[in-house]
């Protein structure tokens, strides 16, 4: 059956940035469809962790610093120290600053890349010498429309710019692994209520600008990024790499 397709039962899964709006929805559903779930940020959410145990998940939690060169290499081995697999990556840790250019120094920039690019490529690089041994595998980067448009009123080219590396090293990778049975895809989240959209009182201004902006006139909610997650990590996108599925509202349509 084709619901069948959406589930994946007892794959191990890495999901990084899981404190996180879309993380959280992302390991939420991937734990709905059987995964294994391995989870980290650089905090930990006592509270969101035990909406999982209630769900009667199977789920391990590693506090760490994605930005950390080390980091990656710990955390794929933990996977295999414990499971013998490696099956589902998520990369989906990731910061948000808005600053003009001539008002963004070199530390800035900086921590921009290694949190959103550099931290990416570490643990695909790492994951993908598992894959490889496994002859299969599925690794699905969030990237953003801020990589595909330049969206306003906010000024973010530092983050435009790391998350269109993103969106090439992903289809980079679907090309170079596909005959290691390895699938690598990107989603391009547009504005989606999550803490990093919770603007301060000066610029809530923003909000009927983005919503002008957007043809369905509203934010997304984690959950609709979770969506496009599960069928990009399941069977049920077995013939689909190399992709970035926007999910916007309609944004970049325009």
């Amino acid at each position: 059956m084709i619901i069948d397709k959406f589930k994946t039962p007892n794959k191990v899964a890495i999901i990084t940035g899981a404190m996180g709006g879309n993380g959280f929805a992302i390991a939420d559903a991937l734990g709905e469809a059987g995964a294994k779930l391995i989870l980290t940020d650089i905090k930990e959410d006592k509270s969101m962790l035990d909406i999982l145990k209630s769900q009667n998940y199977t789920f391990s939690f590693i506090q760490g610093d994605i930005g950390n060169p080390d980091f990656p290499e710990k955390l794929i081995n933990f996977a295999i120290d414990q499971y013998n697999s490696l099956d589902i990556l998520v990369n989906c840790a990731g910061i948000a600053e808005t600053l003009e250019i001539e008002d963004y120094n070199d530390e800035a920039l900086s921590k921009m890349l290694n949190i959103n690019f550099k931290s990416v490529f570490r643990l695909c690089r790492q994951s993908i010498l598992q894959m490889k041994n496994q002859n299969s595998g599925c690794i699905l980067n969030i990237g953003s429309m801020s990589g595909i448009v330049s969206n306003f009123p906010q000024p973010q080219v530092a983050y435009n710019a790391s998350k269109a590396a993103v969106h090439m090293l992903t289809k980079s990778l679907a090309s170079d692994y596909a005959g290691f049975n390895i699938r690598v895809n990107a989603i391009a989240p547009g504005y989606i209520k999550t803490p990093m959209t919770k603007l301060p009182k000066e610029n809530e201004h923003w909000y009927a600008k983005w919503n002008k902006m957007t043809p369905m006139g509203r934010m997304g909610n984690p959950e609709e990024v979770a969506a496009a997650a599960l069928f990009l990590c399941s069977p049920a996108s077995s013939y689909v790499t190399g992709e970035v599925l926007v999910v916007d509202g309609g944004y970049t349509t325009r």
